[in-house]
C-alpha cells in the first residue's frame, strides 16, 4: 500500500485506546429524558471550562452554530460575520434554511472583525436598515489559517456592542487557547454563547457543545430536537468527549510546531504563493495559488493529502495523527515536486 500523510482537516483523527476504553465502559441513560449521567457530567465539565452557566451536547458543530443562530435571531433578522467564516461559508446556506435570517458580511481575511467595520453595520439600524440581532466570530478562524483572536481586540468588540448578542465559533477554541496561552474562560468571556467541538483536534468520534445562559440553553434543547439533535444512550460518545478535555487539550502544541514546519516546507516549495509561514500559529497551512486545485489533486497521488477552501486556495491541517516522520515523507515529496504544466 502507498503511503500517505492525511492533512485533510483534524477531522480525520481516530479517537485514543483511552476514549475507546471509557466509550465501552461509559454509564448511560436516556439523553432525550435528561437522565444520561455521562452526557451531563461532560456539558457540565464544559460549562464550567468555558464559564458559563450551561452547556449543551449536540452531534457537530454545523448543529451547534446553528442552535446559536436559532436562539439569539428571529426570521428576518441580520447577522454580522465575516465574509469567509464557517458559519457563513461552509454548512450549505444553514442559517438562511434553518433560521430565515440574513447575512451582513465584513473583511475578515485576518482571521478577525474590524469593530469599526461591525459598528456600522450595527449602526445602520438609524438609518432605516434591518437590526443587527447578533455578531458571531470565528476563533481560530479556519480560512484565515487558523487564526486566533487577539482577546483585547474581542473584549474591545464585545463592549462596543453592548447588550447585543456575540457567538463565538469556537470549533477550534482549544488551539487558540493554545497558541496564545489565554484560558478557554477567558476567550469565551466576551461571547454570549460559545459552541467547541471534540472531533477535530482532540480527537473525540463525534461531538461538540454549544455553552451560554441557563435561560438560553433551555431555548437550545427544544431547538436541538427540532433540528433531530436529540440523542438518546449517547453517553457512549460523551465519555470520549471528557478524555479529549482531560488529555488532548495541552498536546496541541505539538500540532502547532508542526504545521509551522509544514508551512515553511510550503513557503519553500511555492514561493510564488507569497504565502509567509510566521501566521501559521496554530494547526493549519492555507496557502493561496493559481494551481491549488491542481497541486492538492497531484500531491494526493503523491501521498500527501490536502484539500482547497476556495478555487485557489489549499489547505493543510495537521493533528494528533501525523507524526514528525509524517512531515519529513511531506518534505521529501515536495523536493521533487513541481506541478504539472
Amino acid at each position: 500500500m502507498t503511503r500517505h500523510v492525511d492533512l485533510r482537516s483534524d477531522t480525520v483523527t481516530q479517537p485514543t485506546p483511552e476514549m475507546r476504553e471509557a466509550m465501552a465502559r461509559a454509564v448511560v441513560g436516556d439523553d432525550g429524558f435528561g437522565d444520561d449521567p455521562t452526557v451531563r457530567a461532560l456539558e457540565e465539565r464544559f460549562a464550567e471550562v468555558v464559564g458559563k452557566e450551561s452547556a449543551l451536547f449536540v452531534p457537530s458543530g454545523v448543529m451547534g452554530n446553528q442552535i446559536a443562530v436559532r436562539i439569539l435571531t428571529r426570521p428576518g433578522d441580520v447577522i454580522v460575520a465575516g465574509k469567509s467564516q464557517h458559519v457563513v461559508s461552509f454548512e450549505m446556506g444553514a442559517s438562511a434554511r434553518n433560521a430565515s435570517v440574513q447575512f451582513a458580511l465584513v473583511e475578515d481575511s485576518s482571521g478577525e472583525l474590524g469593530v469599526d467595520d461591525v459598528m456600522e453595520v450595527v449602526e445602520s439600524e438609524k438609518d432605516h436598515q434591518v437590526a443587527v440581532a447578533m455578531v458571531t466570530v470565528e476563533n481560530t478562524h479556519m480560512s484565515a489559517g487558523g487564526a486566533p483572536w487577539d482577546i483585547e481586540h474581542l473584549r474591545t468588540l464585545a463592549r462596543a456592542l453592548g447588550e447585543k448578542p456575540l457567538h463565538m465559533d469556537g470549533a477550534r477554541l482549544f488551539n487558540a487557547a493554545v497558541a496564545t496561552g489565554e484560558s478557554p474562560r477567558d476567550i469565551a468571556a466576551s461571547a454570549t454563547t460559545v459552541m467547541a467541538c471534540l472531533s477535530k483536534g482532540l480527537c473525540a468520534p463525534v461531538g461538540s457543545l454549544l455553552a451560554g445562559p441557563t435561560e438560553l440553553m433551555r431555548a437550545a434543547r427544544v431547538e436541538r430536537k427540532r433540528l433531530g439533535g436529540a440523542m438518546r444512550q449517547v453517553g457512549v460518545l460523551a465519555a470520549a468527549g471528557l478524555v479529549a478535555l482531560d488529555t488532548m487539550v495541552e498536546r496541541l502544541a505539538e500540532d502547532h510546531a508542526r504545521a509551522r514546519r509544514l508551512g515553511e516546507l510550503f513557503a519553500s516549495a511555492f514561493p510564488e504563493s507569497g504565502y509567509d509561514p510566521a501566521t501559521c500559529r496554530t494547526n493549519i497551512v492555507a496557502v493561496n495559488h493559481p494551481q491549488a486545485r491542481q497541486i492538492v489533486h497531484e500531491l494526493g497521488q503523491r501521498g500527501v493529502w490536502g484539500d482547497t477552501i476556495a478555487p485557489r486556495r489549499m489547505r493543510f491541517v495537521t493533528h494528533a495523527d501525523v507524526s514528525d516522520d509524517d512531515i519529513d515523507f511531506v518534505a521529501e515529496v515536495l523536493t521533487h515536486f513541481t506541478p504539472a504544466s
